[in-house]
Formats: C-alpha cells, structure tokens, sequence
C-alpha cells in the first residue's frame, strides 16, 4: 500500500517552546568548499582509522550488554588520568574523571548542577558561542568579559558571576594563552567571590612551540576549577567523547545528572579509547598531527604577515588562529572559499570584524591558492583623510 509522505509527518501543532529557544538558532550545516578554512575540523586522512576499526571491533565482541556506570568505562577513566597527568599536569585521579559526549555535554552537566535561575555566568568576549548559548538556555545571565593580550580581564567580571566559563590554554577564537599572571588572579578572585572556574582546554594538545603554561586546575589549591576536554579535535567529531575534572565536592552531583541525561555513553567505543591510550596510539597519533598542523600554521602565518590588511593575532598551538582587520579593510565572500569572520564569536556590541582561520580541513598544496582567492574578496584600507588646506 502506497502511503504519501504528508501522512507520515508529525502534526503541525500549537505547543510552543519556552522563549529562550526561539533567541537560538538551528545548527546549520557544514558549507562544503574547495578551499576549507572552517574551524574545529581535524583532519580525518591523520586518524589511523583502521587501527580504530580493529579497536572497536575487537571490544564489540567482548563487550557486556548491560547498563554501564554514569562516570564512565573505568579502564578509560584510568587512562585518561594517567594522560592528563603526564601531558597537562592535571591532578586527577580516575575517580575524578567523568565521561561525556563531548565537551558540550560536559558543559551541560556542569550548568545544570550549579545554574540557579537567573544567575551571572561570565564568559570571554569574543567567544565560543554554543557554551554562550548553552549557559543562557539553563536560565543564566550571560556576560561578555573582553579579552586582551594576556588572557580574559579579571577586573572585568562582573560582581555577581559565580561562574566563569575561559579558555586559558589556548583563547577561542582568538588563540592567545593566558598568562601566569592572569591565571593567579583569576583564581584569587574565584576565591573572593565564592565562584567556580570552568576550564575549557579544548585542543592544547596540539602545541607548535614551547611548552604551555600549566593549566587553572593545576594551579587550584582550594578546588574550584572544573576541567573540562575533548577528543573530538584530537581525534574524530563523529566519536563524541570527552570528560571533565572536578572538585570532589561537586562529583556526586555531576554523576547524578549524568545518569539522568543519558545514563552513560557507548561502553564499546569508550573501551576501545582505553586500549587506543593504553597502547601509546593516541600519542603517537598527536605527535604526527601536530608537525602537519604546525606546518599549516606555519604556511598560514607566513603567506599573511606581509599583508597589512590584516594583524594576526599571535598563536603557537591548535587547529586554528585568527587575524583582525585592519580599519576600513572588508571583506566579500568568495566562491570556492569557506571562512569564519570573528564578528560570529562576538556576544556583546559592536563586533569585533576579523577573520577566523582553521586549517584542519585543508592540506598544504592547498593553503597557498585559498588564501590568493581569500585575498582576492579583501577590500583595501582607505587612505587616512587629509586635513583641508
């Protein structure tokens, strides 16, 4: 029997979602272009893809069919401490560790545990926008805080957050490391005002020069930093896998609200993440992602240092880094060319115009000839106005 499509189709219906969702936009999907300068897309053609395969085919078949912990597969809680510890000096044991879908999942969990309704939540201003976003749908306040050379401005956040949400290692979108300086006073300010730190160390792992400065967590003697990562840019988005560190305090909490958001996430890729860190993949997998990353950066940087049209913000890690327009500089989309202008990461009036560059999606032949295209839709500045005679 033939049925037509408008019989399948859920009713139009008259229920309406609360406001805040009506303010936040559908995702939107991924622009396919020749040249691909989108951000936070690793590059798939590093992963060792077949090794992964025999991974999780392996742990399909070994696999218990019951439920699993809110926390998390223990063998990758394990691994991930021992991980973090030696990579990041993060002080964590496996027993700190939760497993999430990603890091929004993370961020999710940490909202709805410590978000009262109308509560201030400060962020970094530009930003990243789904955790903006995220923060105002749990009922919070949102606050831009600017940022400037050294990292976000403590003396900026307002009096009443009691959560801020910054990216230290590496700023997003900006990519400028926060300073020792400015980390001690942030924490000292947690401190004063009785707020929670939420670290976001979204892609540190890929670092072209020296080593980084140790993260908040680290630095945290009276536990208020929740630390929060990802292996969705060390590995594959597909995978949604990520964690957070917490203070003991907030543990059962967090734990609770997991098991009532989704319980636990796939027990059988999270096993074969433990046996892909356990076997010295994973670091061997960012040791050979970040000389090709570093190379793109490399490529990127050098191609656009002599053009005064554009001031790079300096950065020496991740998977992308940004560049300010000069003033009466503009820029027109050009065919064949995807990019983000950092006007998208801004919250807060006016924008700030620039442009955001990723470089996991692009290979080196193709860096050179995207930028001469990306040039080509670059207005020149104007020339300063002369006084009259």
């Amino acid at each position: 029997m033939f049925i037509r499509d408008s019989a399948r189709a859920a009713p139009k219906g008259v229920v309406r979602p609360r406001a805040i969702w009506r303010q936040i936009e559908e995702p939107r999907p991924m622009l396919e272009a020749r040249y691909d300068f989108q951000v936070g897309v690793p590059d798939p053609r590093l992963f060792p893809m077949e090794t992964w395969r025999r991974l999780v085919a392996r742990e399909l078949r070994v696999s218990a069919a019951g439920y699993g912990e809110p926390s998390g597969y223990a063998p990758l809680r394990e691994a991930i401490s021992r991980h973090i510890g030696i990579s990041r000096s993060v002080h964590a044991g496996p027993g700190d560790v939760l497993i999430t879908n990603g890091a929004q999942q993370a961020l999710d969990l940490v909202g709805r545990v410590l978000i009262e309704p109308g509560a201030c939540v400060a962020v970094e201003e530009p930003g990243y926008p789904p955790a903006r976003q995220l923060f105002r749908s749990l009922g919070a306040r949102v606050a831009g805080v600017p940022v400037d050379a050294e990292g976000l401005v403590v003396e900026a956040i307002p009096g009443s957050a009691r959560i801020v949400y910054v990216t230290p290692s590496h700023q997003f979108p900006l990519g400028t490391p926060m300073s020792l300086a400015r980390r001690a006073a942030l924490l000292a300010w947690a401190e004063r005002r009785n707020a929670v730190v939420i670290e976001d160390d979204y892609d540190s792992e890929f670092r072209f020069g020296e080593r980084p400065l140790e993260p908040l967590q680290s630095l945290d003697r009276a536990g208020r930093v929740v630390y929060v990562g990802s292996f969705s840019k060390t590995l594959l988005p597909m995978l949604r896998l990520g964690f957070l560190v917490a203070p003991a305090s907030l543990g059962p909490a967090l734990r609770a609200a997991k098991r009532l958001s989704d319980w636990h996430g796939e027990l059988p890729t999270q096993a074969a993440l433990a046996r892909f860190i356990d076997e010295g993949l994973l670091a061997r997998h960012i040791r050979k992602a970040t000389r090709e990353y570093a190379a793109r950066h490399a490529l990127i940087t050098d191609a656009l240092a002599g053009d005064d049209r554009l001031r790079l913000v300096p950065s020496t890690a991740g998977l992308h880094l940004c560049a300010r327009l000069a003033p009466g500089v503009s820029v027109r989309p050009v065919p064949g060319v995807a990019v983000e202008r950092l006007e998208a990461y801004c919250g807060e009036k006016p924008p700030q115009p620039g442009l955001v560059l990723g470089y996991g999606a692009i290979t080196q032949q193709a860096i050179p000839g995207g930028l001469r295209l990306l040039r080509s839709g670059m207005s020149a500045a104007p020339e300063p106005a002369r006084p009259l005679p």
